[in-house]
């Protein structure tokens, strides 16, 4: 009961879904790391990091997400060159694979720092994703054509089409009108902040952004800056206050947590099996390129300090299962080689006499005295770098 004695009212639970971090470059103004502490604080559900046509800020994201107890949702915003743009979150591993190979396509079409994709390269990779489309009233047409068309690709379940209220004024008819569009497509409608910042404080440096990204000054920059300081996180009772009719919006952001539930947690370092010799291992492959490579690089004869670092270094990746990692790397080096690419190991690596019979570094394990634990060992817990 509240102090005049009416009953009170709990806010329905809100996960934000549209966020943007400062990989976002020139446009997100604040940290991974910051919007979760900020979403934690407020008390958010989950907070989805969508940044766009990347994956780069989720990393640190989840970083900070386990640190701080808060569900993360991995996705990306993909701007389609044909239709609006669409955050794509996976539901599990295998649809988190085919959103990072939709990406490299798109990035692998363009030049360095853009991203060229369409909407029939998001369909070819949709298969396990929750897409929520981003609409707009000037693009009206083309919203309910793209949702028609993601339904058709992966389900009415699994289509949303977003909306905000940024308090510009026509909130309340934008939110009206496409709730009816999301009606007529069989869909159903979501809300989001559209977030850059964590905190409206950041509206400053996120107009500074927007003034470097499109060459001006914030004297000249008029509508190429927001209006306001309203895409910041917000906490549940106040986007309850903004939808007020439109609960359903609020709801549906629980909806898509519950079913995307992949976690970076789920990926492992997986190597190319084609390194392998038939009929080997990959052990027993790396074994056989050092002893070989150790043959060329000491015609004479292996010498007797080269071959105890070796046996020793051997020991050890096969005690760490690290073959696989020693023979990709073999295999990109004698690529470049080949084709006259300038290919040269660095750092640590030239502590390894197996790097140096593999060709991938030039120190010479006979003239040095290495240390193969800076570059190798147990007590790491991952393959070096």
């Amino acid at each position: 009961m509240t102090d005049d004695g009416h009953a009170a009212t709990v806010s329905p639970p809100y996960a934000e879904l549209q966020c943007l971090t400062n990989f976002s470059f020139l446009e997100g103004a604040s940290h991974a790391e910051e919007l979760v502490v900020q979403a934690k604080a407020l008390g958010l559900a989950a907070l989805g990091v969508a940044d766009r046509n990347s994956l780069a800020g989720v990393v640190r994201a989840h970083a900070a997400a386990k640190d701080h107890g808060l569900q993360l949702l991995v996705g990306a915003r993909l701007d389609v060159q044909n239709a609006p743009s669409i955050l794509a979150y996976p539901k599990d591993r295998d649809a988190y694979g085919w959103l990072c190979r939709l990406i490299t396509l798109g990035r692998r079409r363009a030049e360095k720092g853009n991203c060229i994709l369409y909407l029939q390269d998001l369909l070819d990779h949709a298969a396990g994703m929750v897409l929520i489309c981003l609409g707009s009233d000037d693009r009206k047409d083309d919203v309910s054509q793209t949702l028609a068309t993601l339904i058709k690709a992966v389900g009415s379940d699994d289509v949303f089409l977003a909306v905000s209220h940024c308090l510009g004024g026509d909130d309340r008819r934008r939110i009206v009108a496409a709730a009816e569009t999301a009606r007529a497509a069989g869909c159903r409608l979501i809300a989001t902040n559209d977030v850059l910042m964590h905190v409206r404080a950041r509206k400053p440096l996120a107009d500074v952004l927007a003034c470097v990204r499109e060459g001006t000054t914030i004297d000249r920059a008029g509508l190429l800056v927001h209006a306001n300081a309203e895409r910041h996180l917000k906490p549940a009772r106040e986007m309850a206050t903004l939808f007020r009719g439109f609960e359903d919006a609020l709801a549906a952001t629980l909806d898509v947590v519950a079913r995307c539930r992949f976690s970076l947690d789920e990926l492992r370092y997986e190597y190319p099996d084609e390194v392998v010799e038939a009929g080997k291992t990959a052990q027993q492959t790396l074994e056989t390129l050092t002893w070989l490579g150790a043959g060329t690089r000491y015609p004479g004869g292996v010498p007797a300090k080269v071959r105890k670092a070796v046996e020793h270094e051997l020991s050890l990746v096969a005690e760490l299962d690290y073959a696989p990692y020693f023979l990709t790397v073999h295999d990109m080096v004698r690529f470049a080689r080949a084709r006259g690419i300038l290919c040269q190991g660095r750092g640590s690596a030239a502590n390894s006499a197996v790097c140096y019979c593999l060709g991938i570094t030039s120190v010479d394990p006979a003239r040095m005295d290495l240390l193969f634990e800076r570059f190798i060992s147990a007590e790491r817990g991952e393959p070096p770098d």
